[in-house]
């Protein structure tokens, strides 16, 4: 196994110290630098990029989604960096924030399934790999499930809408998977609504909507997923 390289964004030392003892106690992690703040992880970064970033959803300065804002200018300024936020709270608003410009390469996970140092360092390879990593009870949260659903609702897709939703999971526009599968962004358009309604998506903003199925596809319609 590749050894990764990992800055921990986090302001309370606390918690912070006890992510970087299980950090440095497993052999795939070569390196781990902290930060107490968004402009001191924005200085560790630009010193010297790390594989991935493991971040609090809110630090200082102003303690709102100072992660999400992390994991954003990171798409622009290091794209190849993986970032996996992490809450204390099953916040399905905010991961829609963090995948609305695309769900590879970032991960959602609740700190209480840190303490499982070996699920923890699965997230960070997927992420770091390209893939994502979302925690289950996001999941069930956009969906209004009380994570006891015995079947996926994915199934009821038909394998062209598959692709679609698959597509979308990417990041692309409507047109943008329009070229791809050589048909029209009417057709594509009629595949979204048809997921929506199948994925039992309520009607609202369809941003939302689509960063929520985005969500369901990358978990396999259950558990938390790698991509």
């Amino acid at each position: 196994m590749a050894s990764l390289r990992v800055v921990l964004a986090e302001d309370s030392a606390l918690f912070r110290e006890g992510v970087r003892a299980l950090l440095d106690s497993h052999p795939a992690i070569a390196d781990v630098r902290e930060a107490a703040s968004l402009p001191q992880v924005l200085e560790l970064i630009g010193a010297d990029a790390p594989d991935v970033v493991i971040t609090d959803i809110r630090m200082p300065p102003n303690h709102r989604d100072e992660g999400i804002q992390l994991a954003a200018m990171l798409r622009d300024t290091h794209p190849s960096v993986g970032v996996v936020v992490l809450s204390q709270y099953a916040d399905a608003e905010l991961a829609v924030a963090l995948m609305n410009a695309g769900s590879g390469g970032r991960g959602y996970l609740l700190k209480e399934r840190v303490s499982d140092v070996e699920h923890l360092v699965a997230a960070l390879f997927d992420v770091v790999a390209g893939g994502s990593a979302i925690d289950s009870e996001i999941i069930d949260e956009l969906m209004g499930r009380d994570g006891r659903t015995a079947s996926s609702p994915l199934e009821r897709l038909t394998p062209r809408e598959s692709e679609v939703l698959a597509l979308i999971a990417t990041g692309a526009s409507n047109n943008a998977i329009a070229k791809t599968l050589v048909v029209t962004p009417r057709a594509v358009e009629k595949h979204i609504n048809s997921i929506f309604a199948k994925l039992d998506l309520p009607v609202g903003d369809d941003t939302h909507r689509r960063v929520a199925a985005v969500l369901l596809h990358l978990s396999g319609g259950a558990g938390t997923m790698s991509a």
